[in-house]
């Protein structure tokens, strides 16, 4: 008989003692047992300095002998947070203006929120970049935005520090700060932080949010996504949990997915706080409510009388609330922009109500979700200890649907942004459904800022760049129901959590020295006796794309907007610092940014450019840049740069845009070898984009097509007259672009984009089929579709044919794709030189 030793039963008595101490107790908490367990147990439990992350690794404090039985074991302690570290849901909803929420006297129903702020406090001057992924990098670090890399988003990444969109290891995010602290880290939703030259299986993931500090995510990768098939990621895996169910929606599936994850840590270590940030997709173009938020907000009858007179009832609405001062002026409606409601036809005002219900049920579904979230933490007896931090929009409402909404919103990225209201009728019916990539009306838009004027993008306007914000904390903030009015910005999210835990900014992560957190703690203003108190905040700078701000106690330079956010195309202003009409405001006495009063102030406006000039050389703005659709095809350190021939051999799908073969402004030729079994065959030999935009080189009832979706509008097919017979066979399909491509860009002009081209569809060497399109995209087809090869993901290219996946059938021997990017010759440059020189001089 085999008897335990000593050792054995020594180590297994200590931890009986342990478990029978804690059923005992009904402690749910080790880290703070009335009797903590001794040193060098398993139980045993520290906090770091934090310091340095991760925390160096702990002396052994046992004893070895020669043999087991007279030596003493020693476990490293565990570690975690400081006592009373409170756990942290921090949400921020996405293109949400400050008139969207009722919480803020928008019409919109926004119960959760409201419940945050009835139990907390509500900020009314806190402030965002003006797009979305600089605002999420600047949320994420507590550091400016420019000094991450992402002065704007990664869809127009360049080669400059502040626009390379690759967050510096010397700026760790909250996410790893708080996990080698001992939290437990996730992120639900959207991610528009991974480069988007970085976002596919080969990696890396560094800049995954797995690979920023957050344990576990569960969202999207990109700008946007389409809510009822998108483009879904656990941790760095696709998934499809649409599959199979009709009416699955992304807004209740990370709902859904963030509740589980949260019963799940809660069950396994209750006694571990969690940080858990939750970005839905939320109220993000596409619009993509479920029929029943519809119904219910199409019955409340809240945008009847039209986006005018809904500017007047928030305005209106806040002042009763309280949320803005009672002699906060309403600038005028920008006839000039914006047609007025009572000059719209019948067939435009009908569109227009529809685009904004959707829109309004889109934002109120969110928020129930929202709510259903924050419920599960109350369920678990959590909510009196758990900090919850509620942002309404990482900008303002977003126009990029243009004044008379869109569809299809990669249609705008494509400089189509002023579809016939006629035209956008024929998706009536269907208007936020799964065959929609649907935007509102820019009046809408509008409305929603108020009581500030213009939009996402303008980040000179506080329609742009002012959000609210609703935090709620039991345990500490006791105010419940008040207002706070200090200027604050994102950036001060970070402060603000690690000051909660108790927990230091680290001076090194993984051996590299940090830079400072660059914004301030919120902190102070938690407590009642701080209502007043001034801002801890001074001095804040605004840019985006080449349209910028400086806000500096009280006063506010900005640059008068030169460029409403749909006009994306054009050439770009070549001196965005200087050649600017600069305005000033004193946002002490004038809170919507209505008065003008550069003309007055003259030495004022000297010395606030002055210091805008040096905190954009502090924070890596320059060189500044104000070009906006031209970045979204410059080039990028992706898998396929300085590559011309792609070669493939086997099926593949789910390569994002941002990786794969780009033949947009080019010449290409598209080369399939393939064998056809007896019984014929069918299926996509290759696609890239979907149904709103993209192409695809495919088998139908055996006969070769290929075929390009012009954004929904229009599709162009290649066919072959009759189905291959069995055996191998070689189909190829040639295109001849006319234009200069993506080359003049250089030269501040767009004249090489979008040109005609000619393509021709062989089979086995002998031409099929010849056609020539008179336009081409130019900028970028379905961003969260991928780049599919032997089958088709998520939405296909052309319904009418297909249905994804639509799998090959024939054997695929070999898929060649060769590019053939166009070439400038010195007459060309030389023209292109003259004409930028010209468009400098005549501005």
């Amino acid at each position: 008989m085999i008897r335990p030793s000593k050792f054995a039963l020594r180590v297994f008595g200590s931890s009986l003692l342990t478990l029978i101490f804690v059923a005992a107790t009904g402690s749910n908490t080790l880290a703070q047992q009335a009797t903590p367990p001794p040193s060098g147990s398993p139980a045993a439990t520290t906090t770091i300095d934090g310091k340095q992350l991760p925390a160096p690794d702990p002396k052994f404090g046992g004893v070895i002998k020669p043999d087991a039985l007279n030596s003493k074991p020693w476990w490293a302690p565990r570690i975690v947070p400081p006592q009373d570290a409170p756990n942290v849901l921090l949400i921020i909803t996405d293109d949400s203006g400050f008139g969207v929420p009722s919480t803020f006297g928008g019409v919109i129903p926004t119960p959760a929120m409201d419940r945050v702020a009835n139990n907390g406090l509500r900020y009314n001057n806190i402030h965002s970049t003006a797009l979305c992924s600089p605002t999420r990098a600047a949320l994420i670090t507590g550091r400016n935005h420019h000094s991450v890399g992402f002065g704007v988003i990664s869809e127009q990444s360049t080669g400059f520090p502040g626009y390379n969109s690759i967050i510096p290891k010397d700026k760790a995010t909250i996410g790893r700060t708080l996990l080698d602290n001992g939290y437990a880290t996730s992120w639900f939703g959207k991610d528009h932080n991974t480069p988007a030259f970085a976002a596919s299986q080969v990696g890396p993931f560094d800049q995954w949010p797995t690979g920023l500090g957050f344990e576990y995510f569960y969202g999207f990768v990109g700008g946007d996504a389409n809510q009822w098939q998108p483009n879904l990621f656990r941790n760095t895996t696709q998934i499809f949990p649409f599959k199979g169910k009709p009416g699955w929606n992304l807004v209740t599936g990370m709902a859904d997915d963030a509740i589980d994850y949260l019963n799940r840590m809660n069950q396994t270590m209750p006694d571990k706080p969690f940080f858990v940030k939750y970005a839905p997709g939320a109220t993000h173009a596409p619009h993509h409510p479920t029929k029943e938020w519809v119904e219910k907000i199409h019955n409340m009858h809240l945008f009847d009388d039209g986006y005018n007179k809904l500017r007047e009832t928030i305005f209106e609405n806040q002042k009763k609330l309280g949320v803005i001062p009672a002699d906060t002026e309403l600038a005028p409606w920008p006839d000039e922009v914006l047609k007025p409601w009572d000059q719209l036809t019948a067939e435009e005002q009908k569109l227009f109500i529809k685009q904004v219900e959707v829109f309004a049920a889109y934002a109120a579904y969110n928020d129930h979700e929202i709510g259903r979230v924050i419920q599960s933490i109350e369920d678990m007896g959590k909510l009196e200890n758990t900090l919850i931090i509620y942002i309404n929009g990482d900008n303002g409402t977003s126009a990029e649907g243009g004044p008379l909404g869109t569809p299809n919103e990669v249609a705008f990225f494509n400089g189509v942004n002023m579809m016939p209201v006629e035209e956008q009728m024929k998706w009536y019916d269907t208007w936020g459904t799964e065959h929609t990539y649907n935007h509102m009306s820019a009046g809408w838009s509008w409305a929603f800022d108020t009581p500030f004027t213009w939009f996402k993008q303008n980040a000179s306007k506080l329609g742009g760049i002012r959000q609210n914000m609703a935090i709620s904390w039991p345990a500490r903030i006791k105010d419940k129901g008040g207002l706070r009015e200090q200027f604050c910005h994102v950036i001060d999210i970070v402060p603000t959590i690690l000051e909660a835990a108790g927990i230091d900014p680290p001076e090194t992560v993984d051996g590299i020295p940090q830079k400072p957190i660059e914004g301030t703690s919120l902190v102070y203003t938690f407590d009642k006796k701080n209502e007043k108190a001034p801002s801890q905040h001074k001095t804040q700078y605004f840019e985006m794309m080449g349209q910028w701000a400086l806000y500096h106690e009280g006063w506010l330079l900005s640059t008068k907007v030169n460029r409403a956010p749909w006009e994306a195309f054009g050439s770009a202003n070549p001196d965005p610092l200087n050649n600017q009409v600069l305005e000033l405001y004193n946002l002490n006495e004038d809170f919507s940014q209505s008065r003008n009063i550069a003309d007055e102030n003259a030495d004022k406006l000297k010395e606030m450019k002055k210091l805008f000039i040096a905190e954009a050389k502090k924070y890596q703005v320059f060189p500044m840049d104000a070009s906006v659709a031209a970045r979204l095809v410059a080039p990028r350190p992706n898998i396929t740069a300085g590559r011309t021939e792609f070669v493939y051999t086997l099926p593949m799908t789910g390569l994002p845009q941002g990786d794969s073969p780009s033949i947009l402004n080019s010449s290409y030729t598209i080369t399939a070898d393939i064998t056809v079994p007896e019984e014929g065959a069918e299926g996509m030999i290759l696609t890239s984009g979907g149904r709103f935009c993209g192409y695809g080189f495919y088998l139908l009832k055996g006969k070769p097509v290929f075929l390009w979706n012009l954004l929904d509008l229009q599709r162009i097919k290649w066919e072959g007259k009759e189905a291959l017979s069995p055996g191998q066979h070689t189909l190829e399909f040639d295109f001849k672009y006319e234009g200069l491509g993506a080359g003049t860009l250089m030269f501040n002009s767009m004249s090489g984009l979008a040109r005609p081209g000619t393509g021709t569809l062989k089979v086995d060497g002998k031409v099929v089929a010849t056609q020539k399109m008179e336009k081409t995209i130019p900028m970028i087809l379905q961003w969260d579709e991928s780049f599919d090869i032997g089958s088709d993901t998520l939405t296909g290219v052309n319904d009418a044919d297909y249905l994804p996946p639509f799998p090959l059938t024939a054997k695929l021997n070999k898929l060649t794709l060769n590019i053939n990017r166009p070439q400038m010759s010195p007459a060309d440059i030389k023209k292109l030189e003259a004409a930028m020189r010209n468009n400098q001089s005549s501005e």
